[in-house]
């Protein structure tokens, strides 16, 4: 059997040359084009945060900082359909409970994510979907109770991550703390985590885990990017330039647009 003309070779590696360059540029202008719109979940089928109304518009304005970003809150879980979804970059939740979501919508949420969209999800994002399992391995773990409020000390994980290494070696917060049950040690990032000698481990509630107290990390669910953070109860926090910093940081990283 004849082998094919060299030239006939030539042609064959430059058109396949080619249709690579173009699916990189596509993969790549598909990644650019990625909305810099998110869309702010607030919905309680649990306790309500007395905060979310301040936290709307302080997220607001966090995304009219530099890059910007636009933000849509909402209340109403019929927005999480695969059309509605392309016109965001990511999805943030400051929820509780078993949110009336059906199962398109989970679905519609979980593909979102998982093509490249991002999440994100404050304070109770983890008191949220309990009864639903792959809402876990997408957030990363639970709520396992909240023994302390009041002021104490973060340790800044990984002072290389941009998200917070403006932060420090550590900063002193007041708020609201939460522990994680089922965290995932192996498939996530910690960015901040409680320094346990800044608190009374001997109140009631307290539950020591060997991975310590995360209050903040980021994870990977499919092509997408997810962040989360324990912070956020007291409308303070909201309020703090040092918060509103890692949102901002946060939410940009989530889209994968240029801080």
């Amino acid at each position: 059997m004849r082998s094919p003309p060299l030239w006939k070779l030539v042609r064959a590696a430059a058109a396949l040359t080619f249709i690579a360059a173009v699916a990189l540029v596509h993969a790549t202008a598909r990644a650019e084009d990625r909305p810099s719109r998110i869309l702010y979940l607030t919905h309680s089928a649990g306790y309500r945060h007395e905060v979310i109304p301040v936290s709307r518009e302080i997220l607001k304005r966090i995304g009219e900082q530099s890059p910007r970003f636009e933000v849509a809150a909402t209340e109403d879980v019929s927005v999480f359909s695969p059309e509605n979804l392309r016109r965001f970059g990511a999805v943030m939740f400051f929820t509780t409970g078993e949110l009336p979501m059906n199962a398109a919508q989970k679905q519609a949420l979980l593909d979102f994510v998982r093509r490249g969209g991002g999440f994100l999800g404050v304070h109770s994002a983890t008191d949220t979907f309990y009864q639903w399992p792959e809402y876990g391995k997408l957030i990363g773990g639970y709520f396992d109770q909240h023994p302390w409020r009041e002021t104490v000390r973060i340790d800044v994980a990984d002072r290389s991550d941009p998200l917070v290494g403006f932060m420090g070696a550590s900063i002193s917060l007041s708020d609201e703390i939460y522990q994680i049950r089922d965290f995932d040690v192996g498939g996530s990032h910690v960015l901040l985590r409680l320094d346990p000698a800044s608190v009374d481990l001997n109140r009631d509630n307290v539950h020591r885990h060997p991975y310590g107290w995360p209050l903040a990390w980021t994870r990977a669910y499919g092509n997408g990017r997810v962040f989360y953070t324990a912070l956020g109860h007291e409308e303070g926090v909201w309020r703090d330039m040092r918060f509103r910093t890692l949102l901002h940081n946060a939410v940009l990283w989530a889209i994968g647009a240029p801080r």
